[in-house]
């Protein structure tokens, strides 16, 4: 079928159209990784700016939007960090003693409670301090009985417009979801529980109003509530005003994430069982393609081979 001019030929053109194709696809592959590295570095440096301007503390509209606030140490910020359940305690007892005057905790009952910080005895015990509208009974008549694990955390207002009374047209947030609600989170919170100081010259508060720099626009209604000593902690913890802040900052945190240490457990769970299927996937693979992405196929000539193949002599 092939004299052996034709195929010296052959093996010439194929040589010489592998070459050309391994040229062309040697260039393409060098733009296609020069255009991929050009995008990484972009999309690497422009994620270091966003975070360094995050993280910078002055910014052109600062008294409008509120300082920045810095990045404090919260356990639970860290990756596989969780709670301090005995700040959780002693957060709630600050909450109960100073925060409850004004804000709602809506979100939060009582049987949250059991085995987060306190036992159930202790909650049942909480809640039985308080007494609650229910109803009706069989008489059509609504009656007040005390308190029991499936009920809310008592509001200190019946409505908006009585805690508005009461404030000076300013309405208290609901702190259950505070934590998750502002910009900054924890850190948000802790700094503007924190950052009460006189205004400085040339910034006018109006009357009713306290100076904070971290709360937008500088003013704000709450007057400073955590001093050194406002509560008395239990369990003997120094009751300083930075420490008192920090307790009560890590309550909310939990109120408005009480899954958060179950999410972390459960992340940490995932990550191994998926890092341990993937290696045993790239071994199977390895193991299963290694034969195959190795073979090399040789053409071994007869000995005393011509070039020439039975079919030329029969075909001349």
């Amino acid at each position: 079928m092939f004299s052996g001019g034709s195929f010296g030929a052959f093996k010439t053109a194929a040589q010489g159209a592998a070459k050309r194709f391994t040229t062309q696809a040697g260039s393409k592959d060098m733009t296609y990784n020069a255009a991929m590295g050009a995008l990484g570095a972009t999309a690497i440096g422009s994620s270091v700016l966003l975070f360094n301007l995050n993280r910078t503390a002055a910014h052109a509209n600062m008294e409008a939007d509120g300082l920045h606030p810095a990045d404090y140490p919260f356990p639970q910020k860290k990756m596989l960090g969780t709670f301090d359940h005995a700040s959780i305690r002693r957060g709630f007892q600050v909450f109960k003693e100073v925060c409850a005057a004004c804000h709602s905790l809506d979100l939060v009952h009582w049987r949250n409670l059991v085995g987060v910080a306190y036992s159930d005895e202790e909650v049942r015990a909480m809640a039985e301090e308080y007494e609650y509208t229910d109803g009706p009974d069989d008489q059509g008549q609504m009656f007040e009985r005390t308190g029991k694990l499936t009920d809310p955390i008592p509001r200190p207002y019946a409505n908006e417009e009585a805690a508005r009374a009461a404030n000076a047209g300013a309405l208290p947030p609901d702190l259950s979801l505070i934590t998750k609600a502002r910009h900054g989170g924890v850190d948000y919170i802790y700094a503007l529980l924190t950052g009460y100081t006189d205004a400085p010259a040339g910034v006018e508060v109006k009357e009713g109003l306290n100076y904070n720099p971290y709360f937008p626009g500088g003013s704000i209604a709450m007057a400073q509530n955590i001093f050194d000593g406002v509560v008395e902690y239990e369990d003997g913890t120094p009751n300083t005003a930075s420490q008192i802040t920090k307790d009560v900052v890590t309550f909310l945190n939990w109120a408005a994430e009480p899954e958060l240490d179950d999410r972390k457990k459960i992340g940490a769970k995932a990550a191994l069982l998926f890092s341990s299927l993937t290696l045993i996937a790239l071994w199977i693979k390895r193991n299963r393609w290694h034969t195959i992405k190795t073979r090399k196929i040789v053409f071994n000539s007869p000995k005393n081979w011509s070039g020439k193949t039975p079919f030329d002599k029969t075909k001349n």
